[in-house]
C-alpha cells in the first residue's frame, strides 16, 4: 500500500472541509475540487510523492498531463494552488511548489449564438394547458428573464420572488446576494403557475422551493436540464442548455445596448473580464448581420 495514499486523501478532505466552513463554497464547486485533487494526488502517488513532499517538477508533471485539455489542467492547477496556500497558512509546508506554475493558455471559447427568434420558439414550446407545461413555461421565462444559473433557479424560494415589484433575491456563488429585476412576461407566467399548477403538484404540502415536481419536492438540477433540452428539441434548437439561456440573457442585453457593468452585476460575475466575453459575442453577431445583409458582404 502506498504510504502517501491516506495522507493525501486526509489532506484533501481537510482542505475541502475548510473551504466549506470558511469560504462557503457550493457543493458543486467542492465536488469539482475533490475530483481534481484526487486526480493529481493519484499521479503524484504513481511517482512516489505526496502533497507534503512533492516538488514543483513533480507537481507540474501531475498537473500538465498530456491526456488533459488546457481547461482541465488550469482547473487542476487552481485546486492545487488553493491547497498549497492552505498548507502554507497552516505551516505544513514552508514552500509552495505551485508558486511559479502558470495556467496554460486557452483559446477563448464563445458560447453558441442563440437568436431572439430561437428564444421565442423555445418559450412558446411548453403546453401551458397542462400543469407540467405551465411550470416549465414559468421556469424557462424566469431563467431567460433573470440570467439565473440553473442551480440558482432550482433552489429559488417562494419568499425570494417578489412579483409585485418584479424582483428576485437570490444567493449565488460565494454566498453573494443578488437582486435582479424580471419583466412583466415572466411575472405573468409565474403568477399563473403559482395559482393554477403549483397547488396541484404539491397537493397541500408546504414546500419552500418555487419550482416543484410531482414528487412534491423542489425540482432537481437534472430535471431542469431535461426540461430545457426537451423544449429546445421541440423548438428545433440543437445547441441549448440551461447555461445557454443564461448566455442568451446576457448577449441579448448587450445587443440592445446594456452597459457591461450592469450585465456583470446581474450575472453575479466577480470580475468584469468574465463578462466581457459577451461583447465578443455581440460583435460576432453584428458581423454576421453585415455579412448576410450588406450588398457587398
Amino acid at each position: 500500500m502506498n504510504p502517501h495514499s491516506n495522507t493525501n486523501q486526509d489532506i484533501s478532505e481537510q482542505l475541502l472541509e475548510h473551504l466549506w466552513l470558511q469560504a462557503r463554497l457550493s457543493q458543486n464547486t467542492l465536488d469539482s475540487y475533490r475530483r481534481d485533487l484526487d486526480k493529481v494526488a493519484a499521479r503524484l502517488e504513481a511517482q512516489g510523492f505526496g502533497w507534503l513532499d512533492a516538488g514543483a517538477a513533480d507537481l507540474a508533471a501531475a498537473v500538465y498531463h498530456p491526456d488533459e485539455q488546457p481547461r482541465s489542467q488550469a482547473r487542476a492547477l487552481s485546486a492545487c494552488k488553493r491547497l498549497y496556500g492552505w498548507l502554507a497558512d497552516n505551516e505544513q509546508r514552508s514552500d509552495n511548489p505551485t508558486r511559479y506554475l502558470k495556467a496554460p493558455q486557452q483559446a477563448q471559447t464563445l458560447p453558441p449564438l442563440i437568436t431572439e427568434n430561437q428564444i421565442d420558439a423555445l418559450l412558446a414550446a411548453p403546453d401551458t394547458g397542462s400543469i407540467h407545461g405551465l411550470r416549465d413555461k414559468a421556469l424557462l421565462e424566469i431563467i431567460y428573464a433573470s440570467g439565473l444559473r440553473v442551480t440558482e433557479a432550482v433552489k429559488l424560494k417562494i419568499n425570494e420572488v417578489n412579483l409585485q415589484s418584479g424582483r428576485i433575491n437570490t444567493i449565488g456563488k460565494g454566498s453573494k446576494q443578488r437582486i435582479m429585476p424580471i419583466g412583466q412576461e415572466a411575472v405573468y407566467w409565474v403568477e399563473r403557475y403559482l395559482s393554477e399548477a403549483r397547488p396541484q403538484l404539491i397537493k397541500g404540502r408546504i414546500i419552500d422551493e418555487l419550482f416543484v415536481s410531482q414528487k412534491r419536492t423542489g425540482i432537481s438540477r437534472q430535471l431542469a436540464w431535461m426540461i430545457v433540452k426537451q423544449y429546445a428539441e421541440a423548438a428545433g434548437i440543437r445547441t441549448l442548455s440551461p447555461h445557454s439561456l443564461r448566455h442568451a440573457f446576457a448577449t441579448h442585453l448587450v445587443n440592445h445596448g446594456a452597459d457591461l457593468r450592469m450585465v456583470q452585476a446581474l450575472l453575479g460575475h466577480a470580475d468584469i473580464s468574465t463578462t466581457q466575453i459577451y461583447t465578443h459575442v455581440a460583435n460576432v453577431r453584428l458581423k454576421n448581420i453585415v455579412d448576410e445583409h450588406h450588398p457587398r458582404g
